[in-house]
């Protein structure tokens, strides 16, 4: 176990890698369209891939929908890196996919901030303490998408004792910073904002990043991590600079179409996982399909130019 919890810590400060749900003409589970995603983004030197995470349209999804996913991404990760679960929604969701995780034998458990909007601060955490319970010793990792539940809360949170590291998705780097100091030496922190947002976060402490790119363009990630793991900001920024207008994408329509214009990359170069679930944006508009096919362009991906949709 402690080799294996070695390994994990390892890999954290590396490229957690969101992976799409796929889903096919009639709004169901496509799992099988995952394969080619998986395999390239392992193939390219990914270091932890994750499912049921939020580009893999978890609030999307029924519970059984996601204990479905775990369940297929792990056949088709096959242990080559660790495997991460999303679990969260209600107490009783996020227990049931603890146990459903486990059982596919994901490697930890990533508990997603409760979008309850009654929280205590205390109250989550007995929610993630009763999860890490269910997931029966498997490692956890906090999905903090917001920083509002406080300080003395999130160090609470990181002395529980299978809290290993925690993703911070808050575009709050002192915060972070004054985090990092309050907590365990031994929790890795993790840059949760994608990309765009790695460097100041590594400024201040974190290692590693989330990726939803990885799906579409894995190469040029791990090359972003790697000018970042060996300090080379300017080359990590210029790479950043490559793929900016696809985060951008991203966060239009107040982030409506972050997911959407993962899964419409991939069906222009030839990976259609099928379409984003509403409350997300789909199809793109005109305007954003072709800003999307220009760019797949300039990175040299041009395919199918035809509607994403």
């Amino acid at each position: 176990m402690a080799a294996s919890l070695a390994s994990l810590r390892a890999a954290l400060t590396g490229i957690s890698g969101i992976l799409v749900t796929p889903f096919d003409a009639d709004d169901r589970l496509a799992p099988a369209r995952l394969g080619p995603i998986v395999d390239r983004a392992v193939g390219a030197g990914v270091h932890i891939l994750v499912a049921n995470g939020n580009t893999g349209e978890f609030y999307g999804l029924t519970t059984r929908e996601a204990e479905t996913m775990v369940r297929e991404a792990a056949g088709h990760v096959a242990g080559r890196v660790p495997l991460v679960a999303g679990v969260g929604r209600s107490l009783h969701d996020a227990l049931a996919l603890a146990r459903a995780s486990a059982a596919a034998g994901a490697s930890a458990l990533m508990v997603h901030q409760p979008p309850d909007p009654f929280v205590a601060p205390r109250g989550v955490v007995e929610y993630v303490r009763r999860v890490a319970e269910a997931g029966g010793g498997l490692p956890v990792i906090l999905y903090l998408r917001n920083d509002g539940i406080g300080l003395d809360a999130i160090a609470a949170l990181c002395s529980l004792p299978e809290v290993v590291g925690v993703k911070w998705a808050s575009p709050t780097p002192l915060r972070l910073a004054e985090a990092i100091r309050r907590a365990d030496p031994r929790i890795v922190w993790v840059g949760g904002l994608a990309e765009t947002w790695a460097p100041p976060l590594y400024a201040v402490g974190a290692r590693g990043f989330t990726s939803g790119l990885i799906n579409v363009w894995p190469e040029h990630s791990v090359a972003i991590h790697a000018a970042l793991a060996r300090g080379d900001y300017p080359a990590a920024m210029a790479l950043i600079g490559r793929m900016a207008a696809f985060e951008e994408l991203r966060s239009e329509e107040g982030n409506g179409t972050n997911v959407s214009v993962v899964k419409a990359a991939l069906a222009l170069a030839g990976h259609d996982c099928g379409h984003a679930r509403a409350p997300g944006a789909w199809p793109l508009t005109p305007g954003q399909h072709a800003r999307l096919v220009a760019l797949l362009g300039e990175w040299g991906m041009a395919g199918e130019t035809g509607a994403a949709a």
